[in-house]
């Protein structure tokens, strides 16, 4: 599948910012069921600095610096992307051997995976998270299996209401309300695996929907979206990642679908948002965000 999409965000600031400097995440990985085709990132007003780099995780950001007197800022990435689906993999080890690999003890090899083993900005690990996710974490249950049941548990228990929660709504907050969106059920379920010594990461990303039945999409109306990669140590080396949605109830290897579109991974969504940075001036400010993900076509690219 090759899928376009167009994520366009402007800030609109009152009064005008005199200097600023950001960081976007916008642009597609490329991974094992993924391969970038084309990205295009148009800032205005166009900065006096702009560079490419690859952050600790190897995810591809953008640093910019505006230093004029500006009212608006306009961020516009536009990505072709391929897309596969991936045969399920196989595992056979079980949840309380993969939490035993990440415990310390002399000599222990050192494996990078480990580092999303603990509690990070937005995923504390609390007593909360263990009780909900224990009837997922049976005795000898395998780690795909537990994760597949927790996913699972997230999409029944879970309501999911966009105006439930905000971008800094604690995960222990939208685990007592049982409500939320997509980030809050990706924090809560990483909050339980690692509550339970999985080694367990934040997906940043998109994902294909479809129209509602005699309706026609419109244009900027689709979102971000997020959900979580699980660790599991006795797949192929390089494949070890696999992606669970609580929001939708599918998982795959290397993402649920060929209909998701992987932009980065990292211990949170403060480690990937699609856009953060510092300003000086604009006290006030209005956001407006529009995304369009849909099957490419020629005719589209802009």
């Amino acid at each position: 599948m090759q899928l376009q999409i167009i994520h366009e965000t402007r800030y609109d600031y009152v009064p005008a910012v005199e200097t600023a400097q950001h960081i976007a995440y916008l642009q597609p990985a490329n991974h094992g069921g993924q391969q970038l085709l084309k990205h295009t990132l148009t800032i205005q007003p166009e900065p006096a600095q702009r560079l490419n780099i690859r952050d600790t995780y190897n995810n591809e950001r953008c640093f910019f610096a505006l230093q004029t007197l500006h009212k608006q800022l306009v961020v516009r990435a536009s990505s072709i992307v391929k897309t596969e689906s991936k045969a399920a993999p196989s595992s056979t080890i079980r949840w309380e051997q993969q939490a035993a690999l990440f415990r310390y003890h002399a000599g222990a090899q050192f494996d990078a995976a480990s580092e999303f083993v603990f509690a990070s900005q937005f995923v504390p690990l609390h007593a909360e998270f263990a009780a909900y996710a224990q009837p997922s974490f049976a005795p000898g249950v395998g780690v795909l299996q537990a994760a597949t049941d927790l996913m699972q548990r997230i999409h029944t228990d879970f309501v999911y209401d966009s105006n439930s929660t905000h971008i800094n709504t604690p995960a222990l907050e939208a685990l007592q309300q049982r409500r939320g969106v997509c980030q809050d059920f990706a924090h809560i379920m990483l909050a339980c695996l690692r509550s339970n010594g999985l080694a367990a990461r934040y997906v940043s990303g998109y994902m294909l929907t479809q129209a509602a039945p005699g309706t026609i999409k419109l244009i900027g109306s689709d979102a971000s979206h997020a959900w979580v990669s699980v660790y599991v140590s006795d797949l192929p080396e390089g494949a070890r990642w696999c992606d669970f949605d609580p929001t939708n109830n599918r998982w795959g290897w290397h993402a649920p679908g060929e209909d998701y579109v992987t932009v980065a991974v990292g211990r949170d969504f403060a480690d990937v948002s699609p856009l953060r940075g510092v300003i000086h001036g604009g006290a006030n400010h209005a956001l407006t965000v529009g995304v369009t993900v849909q099957p490419y076509a020629e005719s589209l690219v802009r």
